[in-house]
C-alpha cells in the first residue's frame, strides 16, 4: 500500500472516531451505573493515583488536557473530596495534587466498569493483535510528541 492509499484509508479519522466512540460508550456506562465520577474525571484520578503528588500542569501533560480543563476537573475532584491540593513549599501559587482515601475508594468503585468497558472494546482482538497495535500506536505517539507544542 503506497502513502496515498494509506492517506485515503483515513487512519487518523478512524482513530478519532474510535476514541470518540469509546468515550461516548464510557459516558453511557458511567451514567447507567450511577458512578460518582465521569470517565474524564476517572482519567485524571488515575493519573493522580499513578503519580501522587504531581503538579496540576504535570497531570495535564499526562492526560493531554489543557489548563482550563485540568483546572476544572481537579476543582470538581477536590469538591468531591477525592483529591487535595497541597501548596508547594517553595512556590506560593502552585499546588501538588494528592489522592485521598475517598478518592481511592471512588477509583476502586469505578474500576470494574472501566475494565468491563475495555474488555468489550477489545472483544475479538487477539493478544498478539492488540500488542502489535499498541506497538504501532506508541511509535506514532513518539513521532507526534516530538512535534507537539501544547500549552499546558
Amino acid at each position: 500500500m503506497d502513502k496515498l492509499d494509506l492517506l485515503k484509508s483515513r487512519i487518523g479519522m478512524k482513530l478519532v472516531r474510535v476514541g470518540k466512540m469509546v468515550r461516548a460508550i464510557a459516558n453511557q456506562k458511567f451514567v447507567k451505573a450511577n458512578l460518582p465520577i465521569t470517565p474524564e474525571q476517572f482519567t485524571v484520578l488515575t493519573a493522580i493515583i499513578d503519580h501522587d503528588g504531581l503538579y496540576q500542569r504535570q497531570i495535564g501533560a499526562l492526560t493531554l488536557k489543557d489548563r482550563p480543563n485540568i483546572t476544572r476537573i481537579i476543582k470538581i475532584l477536590e469538591e468531591k473530596k477525592l483529591v487535595t491540593k497541597t501548596p508547594d513549599i517553595n512556590k506560593r501559587k502552585i499546588f501538588k495534587i494528592n489522592i485521598t482515601e475517598k478518592g481511592k475508594k471512588a477509583y476502586d468503585m469505578v474500576l470494574p466498569t472501566v475494565l468491563e468497558h475495555w474488555q468489550n472494546t477489545v472483544e475479538g482482538v487477539t493478544d498478539e493483535e492488540l500488542l502489535s497495535c499498541l506497538k504501532v500506536l506508541n511509535k506514532i505517539k513518539v513521532n507526534l510528541e516530538e512535534k507537539l507544542n501544547m500549552q499546558i
